[in-house]
């Protein structure tokens, strides 16, 4: 028996290394990476949607670069819901006041003081807090 498995173990190494040889299965056409061909070049077909600007129309690119955005995100201006058009009605989108940024600073118009600590974080200047300190009233 010990005889017999270095006699297995030679000819196991002669049948694997068999495959190592010039066969058929390693002769396989395949493409040259290194040989280069030389292709057309690209055309790119004329675009007959297009149309000539009319005089006196405006320039698509004259849109600013804020609604440009806008669209890009929410595709456009979409019609309101039934649901939707309900809620603003009731909020009273028809009775708003074009000149309220004016009126808010108005002496006449009510206002609830709400306390000297409340004017002073408004007012404060801006910055990371580095700065800041409290007083007791």
């Amino acid at each position: 028996m010990r005889k017999f498995v270095p006699l297995a173990a030679g000819l196991a190494s002669v049948a694997l290394l068999s495959g190592c040889g010039a066969g058929r299965s390693l002769d396989r056409a395949r493409p040259d990476e290194f040989a280069v061909a030389r292709q057309a070049p690209l055309v790119i077909p004329p675009d007959f949607a297009l149309v000539p600007p009319q005089p006196g129309a405006a320039r698509p690119q004259d849109t600013a670069a804020n609604a440009q955005t806008l669209d890009a995100l929410f595709g456009g201006a979409a019609a309101r819901s039934p649901a939707e058009s309900g809620v603003v009605a009731d909020a009273g989108a028809d009775s708003d006041d074009p000149g309220i940024r004016s009126n808010a600073g108005d002496p006449g118009t009510t206002v609830v003081d709400k306390g000297s600590t409340t004017r002073d974080i408004v007012a404060a200047p801006e910055g990371d807090g580095q700065d800041a300190r409290t007083t007791a009233n």
